[in-house]
């Protein structure tokens, strides 16, 4: 018989809320937004002449916005933001611009780059062969390898994971066979089945003299973990951290968060894809219905460029030099032919590159036969509607499968304000009946496939720090594709009518927070 909760014990539990880092940290928040609204109307009580400075510096502002690079959409945002709220939204502004920690960053990450750049040549065999192959995928290669540094690779093996549990399965055997390092770096890590029978994985092999890395996301520590988490592990003889730790006010990184979910083993072996470590992402905890999520295993010569990802971000606030050679992949010898091409890429928010986006237009514009895609959100650029219904124009099979159990209800609201533009244009939009969709996967031609962290959504294009594989020639696309029509068996599709016929509250609701979108 369940123990009934008498009022000492909710009034015990509402105390151990207020008074644990989560509600420190969001009262903290909650101080930090007071602040700037009743400095600034104080100041606007206290004299005509400081406000009418601070409308001369809100013009400045404004001019600074249109004439500043950047996207339109998050111009206009923010221009919105400035006339709506003449003096919150000009010092909010410019308290966002004032970034002391991005600038550090943005350095640090240069620096870091220079010095592993002799890790990242590309080897021009290898693009030969590609340019013979299809050379409009020469093109992507010599953007990705000379404007960021993301080599292509050949002998590389890749295999496909339809669903978390599998990936979780393969983690922990490839996990054991560790003998030199481990490195993780994800965007959420959580208390529960998945992540305590990897600890104990980890545990035992840092015992056994593997090193062994951690690195996950500040907002981890919100509400999933305790702020001296690292500290715990580092008593396990495991090297923890979090990326972009969140401290109200003084932090000025929380809207580029690291939520890239990465692994690698010995430098042979290497996973990405949507899954966290987290039981809901291979459904030992039910939320939002059924997980659908997806993840690869590399093995081979690509795996050196998720290696040098990891020791980039991990080495950001480090002092100490890092001696990158020694985790770095032998390559082979013998050509696989087979195994075809892969390039793994990453996106930051720092190298005015919007590398995410640029891979997926390269899919879609160049694509003969379909882009079948799954995504969680779809909250669009101008030039990612323009794209798609473009291709959907053009006779290409343009299928979009998203969640139809949402995880952000506000997210979900603002996708629906882009069906009916896509469907009319051709574009084909299915929801995942059994629940949610988190996978990120993009799979074209039978010949064509990305998996990675990047969602359809103006965080992961721009915001984030991001990872992702493009993959070419390789067999396992098939298995990506016949993932895609599996899935596609499970959902429904959406039709015009139903667009229509949603209620004008939620129409309503949804252009609203479209305004705002690009800084959700």
């Amino acid at each position: 018989m369940g123990r009934v909760k008498g009022p000492g014990t909710a009034k015990k539990s509402l105390f151990r809320i207020i008074f644990s880092r989560t509600g420190i940290f969001l009262v903290l928040i909650l101080i930090q937004v007071l602040f700037f609204i009743g400095t600034t109307f104080h100041l606007r009580e206290y004299t005509v002449y400081i406000y009418g400075v601070l409308i001369m510096l809100r013009v400045a502002v404004i001019i600074y916005i249109i004439n500043r690079k950047g996207n339109p959409a998050f111009k206009i945002t923010w221009i919105l933001a400035v006339l709506a709220f003449p003096v919150v939204g000009t010092l909010f502004y410019m308290y966002s611009e004032m970034q002391v920690g991005t600038s550090f960053m943005r350095q640090r990450l240069t620096e870091l780059k220079l010095e592993t750049a002799q890790y990242m040549r590309q080897d021009q065999d290898v693009v030969d062969a590609i340019w013979a192959s299809k050379s409009a995928n020469s093109h992507l290669s010599y953007y990705l390898s000379h404007q960021l540094g993301f080599p292509t690779y050949r002998n590389t093996s890749v295999k496909y994971f339809p669903l978390g549990e599998y990936k979780f399965k393969y983690l922990i055997e490839e996990l054991k066979r560790a003998r030199k390092f481990i490195f993780l770096e994800y965007f959420i890590i959580d208390k529960g089945y998945m992540w305590g029978t990897i600890l104990d994985v980890l545990k035992q092999k840092a015992e056994d003299g593997v090193e062994v890395r951690v690195m996950y996301d500040g907002m981890c520590a919100i509400s999933l973990l305790p702020y001296g988490y690292p500290r715990e592990l580092r008593k396990y003889g495991i090297k923890c951290k979090m990326a972009n730790a969140v401290k109200p006010f003084l932090s000025t990184t929380q809207n580029n968060r690291d939520h890239r979910k990465i692994c690698v083993i010995d430098g042979k072996t290497a996973f990405t894809g949507g899954v966290n470590l987290a039981d809901e992402y291979i459904n030992k905890k039910v939320r939002f219905g059924h997980w659908k999520d997806t993840a690869i295993m590399l093995k081979g010569d690509a795996v050196q460029s998720f290696t040098v990802m990891f020791l980039e971000m991990w080495n950001v606030n480090e002092r100490k030099a890092e001696n990158f050679r020694r985790y770095m992949t032998p390559k082979r010898k013998e050509l696989k032919r087979e195994l075809g091409y892969v390039i793994p890429y990453a996106d930051s928010p720092f190298d005015n590159e919007n590398v995410g986006e640029e891979v997926y237009f390269h899919i879609l514009n160049h694509a003969k036969k379909y882009v079948h895609i799954m995504t969680p959100y779809l909250i669009l650029d101008n030039e990612m509607i323009t794209t798609l219904t473009r291709v959907a124009k053009s006779g290409i099979d343009v299928v979009i499968i998203m969640p139809h159990i949402p995880d952000k209800w506000y997210a979900f609201v603002v996708a629906q304000t882009y069906y009916q533009e896509l469907i009319e244009s051709g574009v084909q939009i299915y929801e995942y009946t059994p629940g949610f969709v988190h996978a990120k996967v993009f799979v074209s031609d039978d010949d064509t496939a990305v998996v990675g962290t990047i969602n359809l959504d103006y965080r992961s294009l721009y915001l984030h720090f991001e990872c992702g594989a493009f993959i070419y020639n390789n067999s396992e696309i098939d298995r990506i594709e016949r993932d895609f029509q599996q899935t596609l068996g499970h959902s429904h599709k959406v039709t015009l009518m139903e667009v229509k016929n949603r209620t004008m509250l939620t129409k309503v609701v949804g252009q609203v927070l479209r305004l705002v979108a690009p800084l959700m």
